[in-house]
């Protein structure tokens, strides 16, 4: 009898189906515009956030299965695709494997059907050869490991855009923070090893904070924003605040579940979850069609965040920053799609 499928399979198979609904036959919309006075504005497609972020709600699934904070990292993906970076270099990809370095991309684009056919069934196997594929990426800083939940890297430039996500969705009182002061430490490890990569960090929030922890929330929030303007810290910080109803809330049976990352892991001492045979199977598309019907509301609540931790201005800054850093002739349609804004 077949295994049933992990709380993050399911998932990943929901996901996969929101943003290839997102982009129908892999065609993005361009987020580029201009407002009134003609300056370039990034609108991020909040209507396919909402909807990913309905996916941990509706499986239940706890914060201590990563599935919650992986919502924020397919979407900023996705949101990168839309910016025009390539479909393949933006990490987790659309499909599994979730991380493919570029040569691999390359090689399978140049042999026959056949070959490409074998190749596929090896990298999409439970034990893939080892850095050929993955299901998460981890990072050398100054010291140490990081997995990083959101990369754009290649064999030329390296790392070029590092995005760490965190999820915080109840223990405001004593956990809120405890994410916010571990980025700084993680900040510096990558940002002095890898100074030309734009380095950013988003912050998801549930609104209850505002009710049960207001000085809190009004902390954690003056916090974030000093952490976007230190030197040697991140280039750009985002928060998202994430409403939902009460009886959708999953009671974590830890004070502190973090968000489903293993710090060990991350460092390089143990082995992740994921590495050890925690690998997606194919899930009946009809499963994902009950469960697209059947998502729970979710809403973003933009009129909390202040306009430097806006996800619009966030993704703008890092898409900004790795143009900058680049010579014209690399990512070209990221650069023809911010000249096309109207």
């Amino acid at each position: 009898m077949a295994a049933e499928p992990s709380t993050k399979a399911k998932a990943w198979a929901i996901f996969d189906r929101i943003v290839a609904d997102a982009a129908p036959d892999s065609v993005h919309t361009n987020p580029w515009t201009k407002n009134d006075v003609g300056e370039l504005v990034y609108e991020p497609d909040f209507d396919t956030l909402v909807r990913l972020l309905g996916v941990p709600l509706y499986l239940k699934a706890e914060t201590t299965t990563g599935v919650p904070a992986l919502a924020l990292d397919v979407w900023l993906s996705y949101e990168l695709r839309r910016a025009g970076f390539d479909p393949d270099a933006a990490w987790p990809r659309p499909t599994a494997p979730r991380i493919l370095p570029g040569p691999i991309v390359s090689l399978l684009d140049k042999v026959t059907a056949k070959e490409r056919e074998a190749l596929w069934k090896r990298l999409r196997a439970a034990t893939p050869p080892a850095g050929a594929a993955a299901s998460s990426a981890n990072i050398l800083g100054k010291n140490y490991l990081k997995q990083v939940d959101v990369v754009m890297s290649n064999w030329v430039a390296g790392p070029e855009l590092l995005i760490s996500t965190k999820r915080m969705d109840s223990s405001f009182g004593k956990n809120a923070a405890n994410r916010v002061e571990e980025s700084y430490g993680d900040a510096k490890n990558l940002r002095l090893r890898h100074p030309l990569a734009a380095l950013g960090f988003v912050y998801g929030l549930r609104s209850t904070i505002f009710q049960e922890a207001p000085d809190k929330a009004e902390w954690l929030i003056d916090l974030l924003q000093k952490l976007g303007r230190e030197d040697d810290a991140y280039h750009a910080v985002s928060l998202i605040i994430i409403e939902y109803g009460d009886h959708l809330a999953i009671d974590d049976k830890t004070d502190d579940p973090g968000d489903g990352e293993d710090a060990l892991a991350e460092a390089g001492v143990t082995t992740p979850v994921g590495e050890q045979g925690e690998f997606e199977v194919e899930i009946d598309q009809t499963e994902v069609d009950v469960a697209l019907a059947a998502l729970p509301r979710v809403v973003i609540q933009h009129e909390r965040v202040p306009a430097d931790l806006q996800p619009g201005h966030f993704i703008a800054e890092m898409v900004r920053r790795v143009l900058d850093a680049t010579p014209v002739n690399l990512h070209k349609d990221a650069r023809v799609r911010r000249r096309q804004a109207q």
